[in-house]
């Protein structure tokens, strides 16, 4: 079992090679991919004249803000637009795929986040309403499973249920963590535009899980959430977690060979 990472926008940008790879993967592994799509967000929120909003936590960790407006136009794009996109490109290659949000079955419940702590404009910390971001607090997978044995690829949307019934803006890349851990997957796949992990100035091929860790402080936003959610994958029982290209040819099966990636393990 396998659970792939890929962005929104990195759909485009993905290798020639990528489907046919995916394929001769699925002949031998379940696959369940889980997918981002901020930069669409963005974009169709300021299309629709709602300017979206960023917030800076004192970690130094910059995300979206998610009002209740945002939250409609995130669950649109994200289970509308990007979801039905990433179905329709695997369906008409001969991949038969079942695009879900996190709500349908309520495979991603959160816990909605009261209040944010956030570093202003002139760096003084201050407390803010929590708006409709979530933190994970339990996966349910039984329409996954269901979907997988049905021999469908299970396309998932980042959205989760709160305990309100709301929907809840959460990371895709902890989303993908929660849902490889609850599967006992083998590994978690971060496909991204980069090769992995870059510390002084070098690849980063290989890590332990302590080492992961300790380095969390040096890695730069973006590539320090798709480092935790490597952390959280392995805490939950995974046994591997790779950063890795989606530019390179063959990238899904290049990355389960350990070439020229991140590979972080227990």
């Amino acid at each position: 079992m396998i659970v792939i990472k890929i962005g929104g926008s990195i759909v485009d940008g993905l290798h020639s090679s990528t489907i046919l790879d995916l394929k001769n993967i699925l002949k031998k592994d379940k696959v369940v991919l889980v997918h981002g799509g901020g930069k669409d967000v963005t974009v169709i929120g300021n299309k629709l004249g709602k300017e979206q909003k960023f917030i800076v936590s004192p970690g130094g960790v910059k995300s979206r803000y998610t009002d209740k407006e945002t939250a409609e136009i995130y669950t649109m794009v994200m289970s509308g637009k990007i979801n039905k996109a990433i179905v329709r490109l695997l369906l008409n290659n001969k991949i038969n795929a079942a695009g879900i949000a996190g709500i349908d079955g309520s495979t991603i419940e959160a816990t909605r986040k009261k209040k944010l702590l956030v570093v202003n404009d002139k760096g003084r910390k201050m407390i803010i309403d929590g708006g409709y971001t979530g933190k994970i607090n339990k996966i349910n997978t039984l329409l996954i499973r269901k979907l997988l044995e049905g021999n469908f690829v299970p396309v998932v949307s980042p959205i989760a249920l709160s305990e309100e019934i709301e929907f809840l803006n959460v990371d895709g890349d902890r989303a993908a963590a929660y849902i490889a851990g609850g599967l006992f997957a083998d590994k978690v796949i971060f496909i991204t535009n980069v090769n992995g992990l870059i510390l002084d100035d070098k690849l980063v091929t290989k890590m332990t899980y302590d080492k992961a860790n300790e380095s969390l402080p040096k890695i730069g936003h973006g590539m320090e959430k798709k480092v935790m959610a490597c952390i959280e994958s392995l805490d939950m029982g995974v046994k591997e977690a790779i950063i890795s290209s989606g530019n390179v040819e063959n990238p899904i099966s290049s990355a389960m060979s350990h070439i020229n990636c991140t590979v972080i393990t227990k």
